[in-house]
């Protein structure tokens, strides 16, 4: 895989929306994003002529993509939230210039799309960030998302992913004025889960967002099993909220490809069970969490018992987020019960 060499304070980084534009949704937010990725790291935002345009066409927004990668000035690239329809992006695309200048590329959710693209061409990326819900919104930076934010741009090394012991799964409203100085309700997070053989891992990771995941294989464009053999899958689930009936069905779909016999391990994400509608009690949000817990055991434990895997990791769609390498290696250590990943 390509990996792009870490940048330097007073290098430029593209703010880009492949996707969703949020900045032209909540302004403000986005503009506290810009000056605290700019306070916190050195770095230069630049933004492109469809980061706050809604209805932008997928060519106006793959213009912006291949122009960041052109621009030799610009060393990353940052989107600044997800969004649904990112597949209608990508074939606008054009592989050379990626090629000709590998750059990181930080996103998640639709972003999937995009890095799933770079894994292909052999450019590692970044699943995590967004100027919308991680940079932008409440008192400051989650210190677990700026420490890997600075691992991912800056830093490189190696970190051992831990988990905060809280949790949010939506944030205040971008139209409600505390959501530039407050957090959303945050509760405590449950202990991870272990599943599959005590022994230690390593492996380059891919996956995504599920329901991605999903439009990426009716569209044929997953990876040919063989590339994934020995890797480490990275899988979580939106603010959609899917049942753990959908979740069990899309990884037998996955199990029945030959994905889940493939990798060496897999590392589901906490899931969000609420949103601004709907607000279960906590019993309830914990059953949930359960019910998708188990729907994942289960499964790769069918097509795969010798699977190290390690569900409520918080990464994705959650806050506090950890940003994870994207075809960069983690390690999955089912005798410490403990993951390092290396940026």
């Amino acid at each position: 895989m390509l990996s792009a060499p870490k940048l330097r304070a007073g290098d430029r980084v593209a703010v880009l929306s492949p996707s969703f534009a949020a900045p032209a949704v909540a302004p403000e937010i986005h503009e506290q994003a810009l000056r605290r990725l700019a306070d916190l790291t050195g770095l230069v935002p630049v933004e492109y002529p469809t980061t706050r345009l809604l209805d932008a066409s997928p060519e106006a927004r793959a213009a912006d993509v291949n122009a960041a990668f052109a621009d030799p000035g610009i060393r990353a690239i940052l989107a600044t939230i997800g969004g649904d329809d990112q597949i209608l992006v990508v074939p606008h695309l054009d592989p050379a210039l990626a090629l000709a200048d590998p750059k990181p590329f930080l996103g998640y959710s639709d972003n999937t799309h995009m890095l799933n693209w770079l894994w292909g061409l052999g450019i590692t990326g970044f699943y995590g960030g967004s100027t919308a819900v991680h940079l932008g919104p409440g008192p400051g930076i989650d210190g677990i998302h700026l420490q890997s934010l600075r691992a991912a741009l800056l830093d490189g090394g190696a970190l051992e992913i831990i988990d905060p012991g809280e949790s949010e799964d939506v944030g205040r409203r971008w139209t409600d004025p505390r959501a530039l100085t407050e957090n959303g309700d945050r509760t405590p997070t449950e202990p991870w889960t272990w599943a599959g053989p005590a022994r230690r891992v390593t492996g380059r990771t891919w996956g995504g967002c599920l329901e991605v995941v999903d439009g990426l294989a009716l569209a044929d464009l997953l990876p040919a099993v063989a590339q994934l053999e020995g890797g480490v899958l990275l899988l979580e689930t939106s603010e959609e909220r899917p049942s753990a009936s959908w979740v069990r069905r899309w990884l037998r779909g996955l199990g029945e490809r030959g994905v889940l016999g493939a990798v060496d391990g897999v590392m589901m994400a906490r899931p969000p069970v609420s949103d601004f509608e709907f607000l279960p009690a906590d019993a309830e949000a914990t059953a949930l969490r359960a019910a998708q817990r188990d729907a994942v055991i289960e499964v790769v434990a069918h097509y795969n018992p010798e699977a190290v895997v390690c569900v409520g990791v918080p990464f994705g769609h959650t806050r506090p987020q950890w940003i994870l390498p994207y075809g960069g290696d983690v390690v999955l250590d089912g005798v410490t019960r403990t993951i390092t990943a290396d940026y």
